[in-house]
């Protein structure tokens, strides 16, 4: 059984850390009823709720919870105690103290945004924590704390999420880290224009030129020749005929 139960807290630990971002050390808040409970049943919360839950824990409370337990006088003496030994979380009803259910319903509203835990014994407390989003309950049954999975708003939720229909912000947030610490987040840069050059005559049509001017030279020049070549032979044709 002890190893039944360990699979089913591993599962739905899993199930709140993907969906709902709780991370270590994770924050636990009982009331009266839960701690007189494993005061009656001989639990060590402290030692052994860190080993249920596979990570470190905060135990917390709220000064509504003590107020509670102090009006109730010598029967819950004991479970005062323990509740002393946590941290107190501030709560709205510092000046009109409210009963420890409603505080603890006030402390997970707006979508249980700090991530709390809930450890109760109170079945009606237990009902309506179960109506809301993201809050993982805790509870004592046969000697032995206890995980409750997920409730019907919680799993609806998580389809929706696995569906593409919504993104947590959480998640939102780690995929926008993990984008740039990959460096897959392009920056978007001015581009830089390109100044124009004044740019020079294209040498290849110089070249063009050359060649028509050499062509323009060559029959002059060859004339030329022709003409030297007509004045060497008129004296020789004079002497000739002379003789």
């Amino acid at each position: 059984m002890k190893i039944t139960r360990q699979k089913h807290a591993k599962k739905n630990m899993g199930f709140y850390k993907y969906n709902f971002g709780f991370r270590e050390p994770f924050q636990v808040l009982l009331d009266g009823t839960f701690c007189q409970a494993a005061l009656r049943h001989k639990i060590q919360i402290r030692e052994q709720l860190p080993g249920y839950l596979a990570g470190t824990t905060q135990l917390c409370t709220t000064r509504c919870v003590l107020k509670e337990l102090e009006s109730l006088g010598k029967e819950l003496y004991g479970a005062k105690l323990i509740a002393q030994r946590f941290q107190v979380r501030n709560c709205s009803h510092f000046k009109n103290p409210v009963s420890g259910s409603v505080c603890l319903l006030s402390m997970i509203e707006g979508g249980n945004p700090h991530h709390y835990f809930i450890a109760t014994q109170d079945q009606s407390l237990a009902t309506k924590v179960k109506k809301k989003v993201g809050v993982p309950l805790l509870f004592i049954i046969q000697n032995t704390m206890v995980l409750d999975k997920p409730s019907m708003k919680s799993l609806t939720l998580a389809q929706a999420v696995q569906t593409n229909q919504l993104v947590p912000e959480h998640q939102k947030l780690n995929i926008e880290l993990l984008k740039e610490e990959q460096g897959l987040v392009k920056t978007s840069e001015p581009k830089k224009r390109k100044r124009k050059r004044s740019s020079g005559p294209n040498p290849l049509s110089c070249l063009k030129k050359k060649k028509k001017a050499q062509e323009t030279l060559q029959p002059s020049a060859a004339k030329k020749k022709r003409n030297k070549k007509r004045r060497k032979r008129k004296p020789e044709a004079i002497v000739e005929a002379a003789q």
